[in-house]
């Protein structure tokens, strides 16, 4: 736990457990004050509440000033109009729209209420200027498709916003990625495909198409791309990198009727192969293994492969971080890995020469800070990609936060 976590931890314990009386009456407790809302600088460890270095909170907004219910996955627009930025913030009942033009002034412009009924699972991803919205567990819920440019429109807030279309094509489906470079999106973990790869075209996004299925493994996320990486054999091609729960999984759909299984690759201690992200050469993979912490007791790993040959990766080390939270989403920029880690919140690493193991965390932020332990309450993803430099992260309790690097 890191040292203004574990204090904060120990004086709600100690208010917990303070209180006179006997028999059958109920003690007397102090609840806890609320969290900061920010602005508030990094200093000495700290910014306002929260653990922190190298790392400034601009601005925080609970769930309940969001729409009620707790949060789940983020993603970000940058208006190329306009020039505004937005926050997209899953939420159990739906999806809410947040101006963070300013960031230390964030506007909650409306929410776009799920299809169905409430899930613990939304995901949202962004083509050029529409926003695609999935659900697990929610039913017949399809991808919800809107329109950004509608968040122009100077109504006053807080709107309810209805979706565009919705592509019914699936009912449910746990994650969803898109291959801004190719107009494709992949829906994983649907009630199609045997659960793997559900392939939509969405290069008109208000009449998405089904487009085929990769069928071979259950995915449960997936990161697409146009590869540029050293293995020649592939250059140009349509590459997914899959984390199927139980193996790493590299697949060629460049031909949408007839995707292939590149490699499958496992690696020691293997709990459950959540979620990864290439480096922006593609020599490198770093994935996430959600349940490792949590099975195995180790600390926050990060696992490492080298995918300079598609067809054989060879898997290289694991990054142990410094608390045992449980990690869950992470996202490479340029040079920096920016993990959503559970009760441990924001860590961003610095990426070295990965063959000889050079990963570090250069700073953190502690969205969670009354535990470390690992579990699945705290920070649940992480967006880095804003032109502003805004950081947008997601914690399922403490809500959304608004972050810049020092």
């Amino acid at each position: 736990m890191r040292p203004l976590a574990l204090a904060i931890s120990l004086s709600i314990a100690l208010l917990a457990g303070c209180g006179g009386g006997g028999g059958n009456s109920a003690p007397t407790r102090t609840p806890p004050p609320p969290l900061a809302r920010g602005p508030a600088i990094c200093m000495g460890g700290s910014a306002a509440d929260f653990a922190c270095l190298g790392i400034n909170l601009r601005q925080r907004l609970p769930p309940a000033e969001l729409g009620g219910g707790s949060a789940n996955d983020v993603w970000g627009w940058h208006d190329p109009i306009t020039g505004h930025e937005y926050a997209l913030l899953g939420m159990t009942n739906g999806t809410a729209f947040v101006d963070i033009t300013d960031p230390e002034n964030p506007v909650f412009i409306g929410r776009m209420p799920t299809q169905t009924v409430a899930s613990a699972w939304r995901d949202i991803k962004v083509f050029e200027d529409h926003a695609y919205v999935v659900a697990d567990g929610a039913g017949a819920h399809g991808m919800q498709v809107f329109d950004l440019t509608r968040l122009r429109v100077g109504q006053a807030p807080p709107q309810t916003l209805l979706p565009n279309v919705v592509y019914g094509d699936f009912e449910n489906a746990h994650n969803l990625a898109i291959n801004e470079a190719t107009a494709f999106a992949y829906a994983v973990g649907t009630n199609t495909c045997n659960g793997g790869l559900h392939m939509i075209d969405i290069l008109t996004p208000n009449n998405p198409l089904f487009a085929g299925c990769h069928s071979d493994a259950e995915t449960h996320d997936t990161q697409c791309v146009v590869y540029q990486g050293p293995d020649s054999d592939y250059t140009g091609r349509e590459i997914c990198f899959s984390s199927t729960g139980n193996d790493f999984g590299i697949d060629d759909v460049t031909v949408k009727s007839a995707p292939v299984t590149i490699s499958a690759t496992t690696y020691p201690d293997l709990a459950f192969v959540h979620q990864g992200w290439a480096t922006e050469d593609h020599r490198y993979f770093l994935l996430g293994d959600e349940f490792d912490e949590i099975n195995f007791g180790v600390p926050t790993r990060t696992h490492v492969f080298d995918i300079g040959d598609l067809d054989a990766p060879v898997y290289l080390f694991a990054y142990e971080g410094p608390t045992a939270a449980t990690d869950h989403n992470l996202y490479v920029r340029g040079d920096l890995v920016f993990e959503a880690n559970y009760t441990s919140g924001l860590s961003v690493l610095n990426i070295g020469d990965l063959g000889n193991a050079e990963l570090a965390e250069i700073g953190f932020f502690d969205t969670f800070p009354t535990s470390d332990a690992a579990g699945t309450s705290g920070a649940w993803s992480v967006y880095p990609y804003l032109p502003s430099g805004a950081i947008i992260v997601s914690d399922r309790t403490t809500g959304l936060f608004l972050l810049t690097l020092q």
